[in-house]
């Protein structure tokens, strides 16, 4: 079978540091290439170095060898490779017209509408002239992943890298996203899925990668690597990925945080129900952790923007231990900024790139508390080790860590303001499975040892969710059902709860041609 890339002893350094070291594989047409591995195990690095892209100031050593043809790359953030300024159809345009260009004059057109529709459809984007009439921003994100995907098919990609491609999606969602890969492979391109989820790597792979400290500590077909793992640290990974953990019994603490009456609306002034978010009622007690789910733009972030002060445009009551807090951050006091802290889900968007993360975690504490700098160093170093990352990494600036190392970095700067309520966005989305369930414990013990903090834990995930007290289920804005978690998982009341439920088993796809 032919090889559409090599890679042979790749290694990648930093300031001497080797963050990629003697990895080699193959990619073929039609055939899906799993990178697995931790964060910051080097799968990005090696997925980008397909392309020719390396870290700024990397010395990089071994071969990578692509035979004729283009790399597409589909990246976890799509949006930021999108001009937010031209219409979708007249980016598809310009690619198909350049290659067509050959043709005369007269077939040019009708050309480059079929050369259009066939990548639209290969990336199944069933949407067709009503999306290629809208811009980036008005698609949603697996709509612009999707979009990114087709951009490289029209250039006669012959291989897609695509990274993370399932992180923050619910099941419904996963599942889409592997049927749209396995048409891919259908049609003999090569893939190279970058990806924790190991869920998505059995559906979809062929070949597995497992990478730890930037090496391949294992490589084998995906089934055999299922049944009979060689490495102790892929026997780790596919150990974790099981059940979470008991479900702990909802807390008997007073309430922290009350909604009442809650009906929030997007500033674009949309009055249908998919642009408005109600809760009628919401407690949250102290020792704590409540749950939030439900399918992708189902309200989730919206309801915790508005606890946070970051969605202002409501109506109703957020309270605080009884007192209504100001819809508006700004207009918040530092106590009660302290008190509501939220961790986003784009982790590295939520840094300052040019400040080392260790100074940006301690100035919380300097800020909201008014701690001692030199202090709040220390805090900050300790709370940073005690999440499992070294002193060496948290004096580096943002571009030098990986997405989950930024992830529990954000943690901890929020646990430095001491929070009542920390609210967690899909904190464990781009995490492997024993990192997760290392957090999932790391929260467990906080609200344990802290017993005046309550946790809002934001997932698409019902086994994370399985780890809260209890479960709030939203569904196109509404809050169809709350209650003890173990209640919700096994008994469900709402149909839509009971097909989340169904639905969280194994993702299958057919990728034979």
């Amino acid at each position: 079978m032919n090889v559409v890339a090599e890679v042979k002893d790749l290694r990648v350094e930093i300031g001497g540091r080797a963050i990629v070291d003697g990895v080699s594989f193959q990619v073929r047409p039609g055939k899906v290439t799993a990178l697995v591995g931790a964060s910051g195990s080097g799968k990005t690095t090696t997925g980008l170095a397909l392309l020719g892209e390396y870290p700024a100031g990397a010395k990089v050593t071994g071969e990578v060898r692509a035979s004729e043809g283009l790399f597409g790359y589909v990246p976890q953030h799509p949006g930021a490779v999108l001009n937010p300024a031209r219409r979708v159809g007249a980016l598809l345009r310009d690619i198909a017209r350049d290659q067509v260009r050959t043709l005369p004059r007269p077939e040019c057109g009708a050309a480059a509408r079929t050369r259009i529709q066939r990548a639209l459809y290969i990336a199944q984007i069933p949407e067709g002239e009503a999306l290629l009439r809208r811009y980036p921003h008005q698609l949603s994100g697996g709509q612009q992943q999707r979009l990114v995907l087709a951009q490289a098919l029209l250039l006669g990609a012959r291989a897609v890298v695509a990274d993370e491609p399932t992180t923050g999606q619910d099941m419904v969602t996963k599942q889409r996203i592997v049927d749209q890969l396995a048409a891919v492979a259908r049609q003999g391109i090569a893939v190279v899925l970058l990806s924790h989820d190991l869920d998505v790597v059995r559906a979809l792979a062929d070949e597995v990668l497992v990478m730890r400290g930037g090496r391949v500590v294992e490589a084998a077909p995906a089934e055999q690597l299922w049944l009979a793992p060689r490495h102790p640290w892929t026997s780790e990974l596919l150990a974790a990925q099981g059940d979470m953990g008991d479900s702990p019994p909802p807390g008997e603490g007073h309430a922290v945080l009350q909604v009442r009456g809650l009906t929030a609306r997007h500033r674009d002034g949309a009055r249908s129900p998919k642009g408005v978010v109600r809760i009628p009622e919401l407690t949250l007690r102290a020792g704590e952790c409540l749950a939030v789910v439900g399918r992708s733009g189902s309200g989730k972030t919206t309801l915790a923007r508005c606890l946070a002060g970051l969605h202002r445009d409501y109506e109703g009551e957020v309270q605080l231990d009884g007192t209504p807090l100001p819809r508006s951050l700004r207009a918040r006091t530092r106590e009660q900024l302290a008190a509501v802290q939220y961790v986003f889900q784009d982790a590295k968007a939520a840094f300052d790139e040019h400040r080392l993360v260790l100074d940006q975690v301690a100035r919380t504490a300097v800020r909201l508390r008014g701690a001692d700098p030199r202090e709040a160093l220390d805090e900050a170093l300790n709370t940073l080790t005690g999440l499992g990352l070294m002193e060496e990494l948290v004096r580096r600036r943002p571009g030098g860590l990986s997405g989950g190392e930024l992830q529990r970095i954000a943690l901890a700067r929020a646990l430095l303001a001491r929070p009542r309520v920390l609210i967690c966005d899909e904190i464990t989305s781009g995490l492997d499975a024993v990192t997760r369930r290392g957090l999932l414990d790391t929260l467990a013990v906080l609200l344990r040892d802290r017993p005046e903090l309550a946790l809002v834990l934001i997932t698409h995930d019902l086994g994370t969710a399985a780890t809260a007290a209890r479960i709030a289920v939203l569904d196109s804005g509404e809050l169809i059902e709350q209650g003890p978690a173990q209640q919700v998982l096994t008994e469900p009341r709402h149909g839509v709860t009971a097909s989340l439920v169904r639905g969280s088993g194994r993702l299958a796809a057919d990728i034979r041609p």
